[in-house]
């Protein structure tokens, strides 16, 4: 297995996927990077079985083909210190054994076998979505936060994606905030809904906030699959039922405030600082047409 790749464009691509990597898992093949050589193209796979991320890497050169398991931190650090230079990659697949050479030095490490690396889960019957990357990335950003951390509600620590024929509708909460998203002109022919758990959105967002083509999105009962340009995001969808957050909704409520948003967030911070600890509780007093701020420790 021998190609020549550019370190500063292999090192973009590893980093953009780096979060997916396991940092307590049970099966010490998941602490390595999966580099696949076919037909000219370097595909790279980083996994924590729940969610797996790949991105198309362009190669300088390619000689053989092949499939390798490679450690990923000794790999990261070894390619920050380079600058933006070719790097010749000779790979034994029989020994796993990998060659780094530049033209001032050389750098041996095991790998090991590539078929070892756990496949991703296929899609069954899949139905599928398109709509721009922005939209997608200000979506999660505008919901994620509001998810939630108990593991005894696998569902809260999820966001919930509704298709249907009038538009999307993306909610998160934790039962204390909640937040639903709409987007009018993202419309499906099939109603459907499922749950994509918080570490996949979070490692979407941050991919996403860089890409200007569309994202197409697969899914069955069990999983999803995210495309864009060179990346590719499989995660295990969250089981179980989401909460009739509708219910919690105030229907024909009379109470209606309009205020400055910047001037509001400003004035949240400042009282935040004297609030306590805790609870970080301010309080939010309306007389007349003054809205008046309180916290105290």
């Amino acid at each position: 297995m021998k190609f020549i790749v550019s370190s500063n464009v292999l090192l973009k691509a590893l980093q953009s996927i780096s979060g997916v990597l396991s940092t307590n898992s049970t099966l010490p093949i998941l602490d390595n990077y999966l580099f696949s050589v076919q037909e000219g193209n370097l595909n790279v796979t980083a996994s924590d079985i729940e969610t797996t991320m790949s991105v198309s890497v362009p190669l300088v050169k390619v000689e053989e083909e092949g499939n390798i398991a490679i450690p990923a931190k000794i790999l990261l650090d070894t390619l920050k210190t380079f600058g933006d230079i070719p790097i010749s990659f000779f790979i034994n697949l029989e020994t796993h054994l990998i060659e780094l050479s530049t033209d001032d030095g050389k750098f041996k490490l095991s790998g090991f076998d590539g078929a070892e690396f756990p496949n991703p889960p296929s899609i069954e019957s899949a139905s599928k979505v398109k709509m721009p990357a922005e939209v997608l990335e200000q979506a999660i950003s505008k919901t994620i936060f509001a998810t939630g951390n108990d593991e005894l509600r696998p569902v809260m620590m999820g966001v919930n994606f509704e298709l249907t024929s009038e538009g999307l509708i993306l909610v998160g909460t934790d039962a204390h905030k909640l937040v639903k998203y709409t987007r009018k002109d993202i419309i499906s022919d099939t109603e459907d809904s499922f749950i994509v758990p918080k570490k996949s959105l979070s490692m979407l967002k941050n991919t996403l906030s860089k890409a200007a083509d569309d994202v197409s999105i697969e899914y069955d009962a069990k999983n999803a699959i995210f495309t864009f340009e060179n990346f590719k995001l499989i995660c295990r969808l969250v089981d179980g039922k989401y909460p009739n957050y509708e219910a919690v909704i105030p229907k024909d409520n009379p109470n209606i405030l309009t205020v400055d948003r910047i001037q509001l967030l400003n004035k949240i911070r400042r009282v935040s600082f004297f609030a306590n600890q805790s609870t970080n509780q301010i309080r939010l007093k309306i007389s007349g047409k003054e809205l008046i701020l309180s916290a105290e420790d």
